[in-house]
């Protein structure tokens, strides 16, 4: 597609307002197709693309694989347990075994950071043509769940016109585990892209006050910012401080398993102080969205009134707007593929 110049998807801070708009338009067009039958679309036939999920998953592997054979591509999964990596098989062995056999896009997660940015680099060098996709490194990067969260706001916003425009100016404020999380690291990129200005609150073990300043250098490996005017970050410490004049509402899951120490003292207290419920919300003003990416700790981050009241929340609407969402991602990163492979052939002739 003219205009895409991601190879690889590994981040969202090298994304500028038009990369924004080209994936929300894409995956708009994904949303509008019918999900039942046997309706396909041939734009990734005869390609295969390989989920290589090191770590644990159920929403974003399921819907990555759903995406790709929704656009006819073939579809390979790696499964840590049964495979080779028991006997010291490297990761990066693993990835080119399914290079080898053919991949033409390897989505990868993995508990430590960098490891989908190594891996693009190392395939780089080897003159492979496959390209990466960052399904969630470490504390790093979610790319493809900060842009499913930006369909969704967006098309709550603007139903007819989900675009970055609409959240130009919005308040949004992102409640709990900042510190361990990457999808709040890839909204922050997101968010702050189309305008929004983004309201961080937590506990100071969860929500380190330099997480105020996380946009305003320009993002790792680049002389300066694709964005040239971003919304800006704060941090608020007490929840009714930082509910009035929201917009919209994200909470986030405790993020235990990668919590090195003790950094709670209680999760009752935690649900007290930063917990969400209807009567919190009525800070917010009415029909005020509540967002969470997943998996929710009911009676932790949020009731689970609130987490089942459709008038609110939209976290099925999440799930829902993932797979669109990863098909216009494997769509560009297919298209941008296949554009350098002319330019290859053209160049040889």
């Amino acid at each position: 597609m003219s205009g895409w110049s991601h190879r690889h998807v590994l981040d969202l801070a090298s994304f500028s307002r038009e990369d924004f708009a080209a994936v929300l338009d894409l995956a708009q067009q994904f949303r509008s197709l019918p999900i039942t039958g046997a309706r396909k679309l041939p734009a990734l036939q005869g390609r295969l693309v390989a989920t290589l999920f090191f770590e644990p998953s159920t929403r974003t592997r399921s819907s990555f694989e759903l995406a790709a054979k929704r656009l006819s591509a073939d579809v390979m999964s790696f499964s840590p347990s049964s495979s080779s990596l028991s006997k010291g098989e490297s990761v990066l062995d693993t990835a080119r075994t399914y290079v080898a056999m053919g991949a033409d896009v390897l989505v990868v997660r993995h508990r430590s950071t960098g490891v989908p940015q190594q891996l693009a680099l190392d395939l780089q060098q080897m003159g492979e043509r496959t390209v990466v996709l960052n399904g969630g490194d470490g504390l790093h990067s979610h790319p493809s769940q900060g842009l499913l969260d930006l369909l969704t706001l967006t098309r709550f916003f603007s139903p007819q016109h989900p675009m970055p425009e609409a959240l130009q100016g919005r308040r949004i404020v992102i409640v709990g585990d900042i510190l361990h999380s990457r999808v709040a690291r890839s909204n922050l990129w997101a968010l702050t892209a189309c305008g929004a200005d983004v309201v961080l609150c937590g506990p100071p073990s969860l929500v380190p006050e330099d997480f105020a300043a996380f946009v305003d250098a320009p993002p790792p490996g680049l002389l300066k910012d694709p964005v040239p005017q971003r919304g800006k970050i704060s941090v608020v410490r007490r929840l009714e401080h930082a509910l009035p004049g929201a917009d919209a509402v994200m909470t986030l899951r405790l993020q235990k398993e990668r919590m090195g120490q003790q950094l709670l003292t209680s999760l009752k207290r935690y649900h007290r102080d930063f917990g969400l419920s209807h009567e919190r919300m009525q800070l917010c003003g009415e029909d005020v969205p509540v967002l969470h990416p997943g998996p929710v700790n009911r009676g932790i981050e949020l009731s689970g009134s609130l987490l089942d009241d459709p008038r609110v929340s939209l976290v099925e609407e999440q799930v829902r707007n993932g797979v669109p969402t990863r098909m216009a991602l494997l769509y560009l990163m297919a298209a941008s593929e296949s554009a350098t492979e002319a330019s290859l052939v053209s160049s040889s002739s």
